[in-house]
Parts: C-alpha cells; structure tokens; sequence
C-alpha cells in the first residue's frame, strides 16, 4: 500500500511539472493530508448544517457553539499524524521537525476536543433540568454534580495531555514521567504544598455528595444574603441581591457556619414588625391582616400569625408572620402587608400610631416659638 501512495505522489509531481524525490513526496503527502482533513471538515460541517436546517437538534447546535473549532483543527492534525507515521525513515531523519510538529498538535488539539466534548455531554445531561426554581432540590442537586465531575475529569484530561506532550521531548521526558506518576499516586499530592490545592479538592468532593449547598441555593454568608452562582474546584461564586458577586474559598462552606434558606425546602417564614400604642386594637389588626394576606397571590396558604412579642414604655411590639414559595416572594409578601397594614391604621385607627411622634413635634414648636 505503501508503495502505491508512493507511486501515486510520484505522478502527482511529475504532472506538476517537478522532479519526483523523496523529500517533494513526503512534503507533498503531508500537505495532501493537511488538505484532506480540510476537506474532511467542510463536509462534515455543511452535512451538519443541511440537517440543522431541515429540523432543530439541540445536540448539532451544541456541537456546533462548543466542538466547531476543536474539531476543525483536530482532524487535519490527526490526518497529519498519519501522514508521518507512514513516511519513510530517512525522510524522518532528515526532518524530524514534521514528526514532532504532528505529535504536538495531536495532543493539543485532541485534549481540547476531548475538553469540549466533555461539556457537550454536561450541557446535554443537564439540559431538562430547571435549577432556577428552589423547588427542584433533587435536579439542582443532580446539575451540581455533574458540573463538578466535569471539573474534576477536565482538570484529569489537562495533566494527562500536559504529561504526554512533556514525554514528546527527550529533554522533558523525565518531567512528563514525573508529572504523570504525582497524577496517580494520592501519596505524592499529601504534602506542604499540595495541601490547600487537596483541601479544595475534598471539600468539593464532599460538598458534592453531601450536598451543604447547591446551584442557585439561597444562602447567607459573612451577613449576606446571595445565590450559589457557581461551584468551581476551589471556589464557590455567590450572587448578591444587589448583584454582586462574593467570592469564596469552597473550603468556606466545609469549615464555617452559614445559612443555606433552600437546603430541603424553598418556602420561608417572614416577620413584619410594628410598633404601635397602647391603644391599638389587636382584634381589628388581626382580622385585617388575615383579610390582606388572603388577598395577597404571593401568600402559600401555610404560616399566618398576629402576636404581641414585646411591651416598651411609649409602644408595644406587633410581629406578623406570613410564609411564602422562597425568599425574595418572602421579602416581597412582607414589603405588602406592610404597607397596607399602615395604610389601614392611619386611615381607620390613627390612635393606633405611636404618640413619640406627636410629643416630639409639639417640644420642637414649643422650643422654636413664633416666628417674629
């Protein structure tokens, strides 16, 4: 076979109009090669479209955002490695820069095709899951997962190529070698300067299985309150209400406490606290505040409560409890009632209201006086 590609180069030449030599041939069958990987790329890439075209796949359109140029020069450099691999020895001695260049773009280009592969089938697995809602506690728990093991096999993938390219030079084998042997032996990695990178490492593997936090999950850390944006391998990104990102180590949620609002159930209490005289009427406030929460779509039907929590000198304190799907129709649900709820007393029972606030303007006259 060898020697009919051999031949079949020959006449390629002589019909250009060249001397046929075995250092034209091996050019010639390297650029061939080159070419047909090319070529090989148009057609798959126009059969893909002509398909795209005549019905939606979302797989093809996530072939098509993530793998395009990983595939692109992955398979001229693949048909390139062929290529040498069935050159003459004596042309690869006499330009071993060909055989080199071919090993080093078949590792580049085939880890990187084999990274995007990997988040192609994340993006695939995910697909119909919806982490948005906190109701849907198994499927985010499901989607964390996955991201992480992703993570975790894309950074495998790396040392592996990383290695393999070091092995390629004689100068660097015995690194690659050493490279390869502290990939695969846990001993190596236990040591003073391995120990945050591995500390990371388990506490993202634990947060994984245990599950002390999710995507989207609404949590408070250092006195904030955010959304679990993104776990990574060492650090866990928390979306702020004000759109902020706080960045944390993900050894943070392993060794210090914190409020997570969504760990088993999305739905939560929340307070209204007011502060009024002696002289309000309980009944009345309980009966309309019933009224106004019942009225209320962000209400979930389950916590409903008017109580008296605490007595001061000038007021007494009224907290009303209603509950809500999750957080922020919580916060939502609480800015309402609260403003009907005023609204109801300085209409109908503005006795109710505090006297400070009166007792207050009337010194602020008195001690002002008329102006001349």
């Amino acid at each position: 076979m060898q020697q009919q590609l051999d031949s079949w180069i020959r006449s390629i030449v002589r019909w250009a109009g060249f001397i046929p030599n075995r250092d034209l041939s091996g050019w010639v069958l390297l650029i061939s090669a080159v070419l047909i990987g090319l070529l090989v790329d148009v057609i798959v890439t126009q059969t893909l479209r002509f398909i795209s075209n005549r019905r939606q796949f979302h797989t093809l359109e996530l072939f098509k955002q993530h793998i395009r140029w990983a595939f692109w020069v992955f398979v001229p450099s693949l048909l390139f490695l062929l290529a040498t691999n069935v050159q003459s020895a004596r042309f690869l001695r006499r330009h071993p820069v060909a055989d080199k260049t071919a090993e080093v773009l078949f590792l580049v280009t085939g880890t990187w095709l084999v990274v995007k592969l990997l988040k192609v089938g994340e993006l695939i697995l995910i697909r119909q899951y919806d982490t948005t809602n906190d109701i849907n506690l198994s499927q985010r728990k499901f989607v964390t997962q996955v991201r992480f093991f992703r993570r975790i096999l894309v950074a495998i993938v790396v040392i592996i190529g990383s290695s393999l390219l070091l092995l390629s030079f004689q100068g660097s084998r015995q690194v690659g070698l050493s490279v390869l042997t502290s990939a695969g032996v846990i001993s190596v990695l236990i040591g003073f300067a391995a120990q945050k990178t591995l500390a990371n490492l388990m506490a993202g593997i634990q947060i994984a299985f245990n599950q002390q936090i999710r995507l989207d999950d609404a949590v408070v850390v250092e006195n904030q309150w955010g959304r679990v944006e993104e776990i990574n391998l060492t650090t866990v990104i928390v979306r702020l209400w004000d759109r902020r990102r706080m960045i944390l180590p993900i050894t943070y949620f392993v060794e210090k406490p914190f409020e997570n609002w969504t760990r088993s159930d999305a739905s939560i209490t929340g307070a209204i606290l007011l502060y009024l005289d002696y002289n309000v009427p309980i009944d009345t406030i309980r009966a309309k505040a019933r009224e106004f929460v019942e009225a209320d779509p962000l209400w979930n039907g389950e916590v409903f409560a008017v109580q008296v929590t605490d007595t001061r000198p000038t007021c007494v304190e009224i907290r009303i409890l209603v509950s809500a799907s999750d957080a922020p129709t919580t916060f939502d649900l609480r800015c309402h009632m609260r403003e009907k709820v005023i609204a109801f007393l300085r209409d109908e029972h503005p006795e109710a209201l505090p006297q400070t606030r009166l007792v207050l303007a009337g010194e602020l006259q008195q001690t002002t006086g008329p102006v001349s």
